[in-house]
C-alpha cells in the first residue's frame, strides 16, 4: 500500500534520527503543527515541504508522491518543488460556518486566506472555518472543513446545509420529505427540516484540525 504524505514526513524525520521537537525547531514551526502533519490532520504548504526536504535530505519527488528513491542524489543546484505536478491544491477559505444552531448565511464573495490540502478533486471545492462545537469531537471550533459541491450526498455524510437563509454544518439523514440535521455532540439536539426548504447541501470531504 502506498504511503501517505503524513507517513513520509515521519519516515523522513526518523531516518534523520530527529525527534518531533527538533525537526519542528529546524523548520521554524510549533511541535504541535508537526504532530498534526504526521497524523494526517493537516498538509504543509510547499514552503514547509521544501524545508523538510532540506533538513532531512530526502527527495522532494519522493516526499510528495512516495515514488522513486527516498534520498536525493547529490546536486549542485538547489531543489525545487512544483506542487502543480502533484495532488496538492490551494483552496480559498471563504468564510465561517456555524456548528451549532442555524445562523446567518456565510458570504463566499471574497477570501484573504488559503489552505493547502491534498487529494481534493473538485474545481469548485473551497474551505470554511467552523464556529461552534456541535460537531465535536470530530469537528471542533476553529477547524477548517473542505467542501466539495460536486460530490453526491448520501445519508450519513457531514454537510454544509443552507435552510432558507441560514447555514449550519451537520451530519444528514434523509427520510422521505425531510432531512435530519444531526450534531455529533450529544449536548445538542437534532433538527428536522423539510427538503423543500433546503437551498444547498454540500458534502464535507476533509477536516483540517485547528492549531
Amino acid at each position: 500500500m502506498k504511503s501517505s504524505i503524513a507517513q513520509r514526513i515521519k519516515q523522513a524525520r526518523c531516518a534523520k534520527n530527529l525527534d518531533q521537537a527538533t525537526l519542528a525547531a529546524k523548520i521554524d514551526i510549533a511541535t504541535r503543527t508537526l504532530q498534526r502533519w504526521e497524523k494526517g490532520e493537516q498538509v504543509p504548504d510547499s514552503n514547509y515541504l521544501m524545508r523538510i526536504v532540506k533538513v532531512t535530505g530526502v527527495s522532494a519527488h519522493w516526499l510528495l508522491t512516495g515514488e522513486g528513491e527516498m534520498f536525493a542524489k547529490e546536486s549542485t543546484s538547489s531543489p525545487s518543488l512544483d506542487t502543480s505536478r502533484y495532488n496538492l491544491v490551494s483552496l480559498p477559505i471563504l468564510s465561517s460556518v456555524p456548528a451549532g444552531a442555524l445562523t446567518q448565511i456565510f458570504h463566499p464573495d471574497s477570501s484573504e486566506r488559503t489552505i493547502t490540502v491534498d487529494d481534493v478533486h473538485d474545481s469548485r471545492a473551497f474551505a470554511l472555518e467552523v464556529k461552534g462545537d456541535s460537531m465535536s469531537p470530530r469537528i471542533e471550533n476553529g477547524d477548517i472543513i473542505i467542501v466539495s459541491p460536486n460530490q453526491d450526498v448520501r445519508s450519513g455524510d457531514i454537510c454544509v446545509v443552507r435552510v432558507n437563509e441560514e447555514d449550519t454544518v451537520k451530519k444528514v439523514k434523509f427520510e422521505e420529505d425531510f432531512i435530519h440535521l444531526i450534531p455529533l455532540n450529544p449536548a445538542y439536539e437534532p433538527m428536522v427540516v423539510r427538503k423543500r426548504d433546503v437551498v444547498l447541501l454540500w458534502r464535507v470531504v476533509k477536516v483540517v484540525k485547528s492549531l
